[in-house]
């Protein structure tokens, strides 16, 4: 379904992704784990056309590197950023339907559907997004960008911040999202929820990936663990 080789990203002068190689499968669950600043932002930030790719991108056989970011989503990825992008001035509801990518024929996710699952954003579905906390608008955008009906959504830190309770109501979005047959590629720094819901875990480091296989597998290798992970 994606394939990424040999996958360079800069900064300016600064070199962050070094040859990233990896792939997924159609309704794969990947964590890509690894310490701050090894380059897991800027590699899905890269794939999305956030930042501009050197490398090859193929998504469902076509080579998407290089394309403009809104031509990236159309064609069935979908990207929820860290920094939790809402429209602050604008309802929940309407922060919702604006992830409609197409308003002729109805996608798989309704804004009810969400507001069932989320009573805190039903509570607030006609008040401005931007009274809402860190955790529902990390649900919100979540929500959103499912409304884009995507094929593979690729998730960056979503429980960064966010209190115990929210976190595992994350969690469980996450697990819904894969059990609707959407594949993710999730960025999160917390192991135990990464673990918990991946079929196959990669690890970065130095901008490269230097280890990829199962939860199990990682569980076993310590010396993987303690070099790349582990503080």
């Amino acid at each position: 379904m994606l394939e990424v080789n040999d996958l360079h990203a800069y900064y300016g002068k600064s070199h962050i992704l070094n040859g990233v190689n990896f792939s997924m499968k159609e309704g794969e669950v990947v964590a890509l784990l690894g310490r701050n600043g090894v380059g897991r932002s800027t590699t899905v930030k890269a794939i999305m056309g956030e930042v501009p790719p050197q490398g090859s991108i193929r998504f469902r056989g076509e080579e998407i590197a290089g394309l403009p970011n809104h031509r990236i989503a159309r064609k069935g990825l979908g990207y929820v950023p860290e920094n939790r992008d809402i429209f602050p001035t604008l309802s929940v509801r309407q922060n919702l339907e604006l992830g409609i990518k197409n308003t002729r024929r109805p996608g798989k996710w309704k804004v009810e559907q969400f507001l069932e699952m989320f009573p805190n954003l039903a509570q607030r579905a006609d008040s401005p997004a931007g009274v809402l906390s860190g955790g529902e608008k990390q649900m919100l955008t979540i929500s959103r960008t499912l409304m884009g009906d995507p094929e593979l959504i690729m998730i960056d830190e979503p429980t960064e911040g966010l209190a115990p309770l929210i976190v595992k109501q994350i969690g469980e979005l996450i697990s819904e999202i894969a059990r609707a047959g959407v594949s993710i590629l999730l960025v999160e720094q917390k192991l135990s929820i990464a673990m918990d819901i991946s079929h196959r875990v990669l690890v970065m480091g130095h901008g490269q990936i230097v280890f990829e296989g199962t939860p199990q597998e990682l569980r076993a290798d310590e010396a993987i663990r303690k070099e790349w992970l582990e503080v």
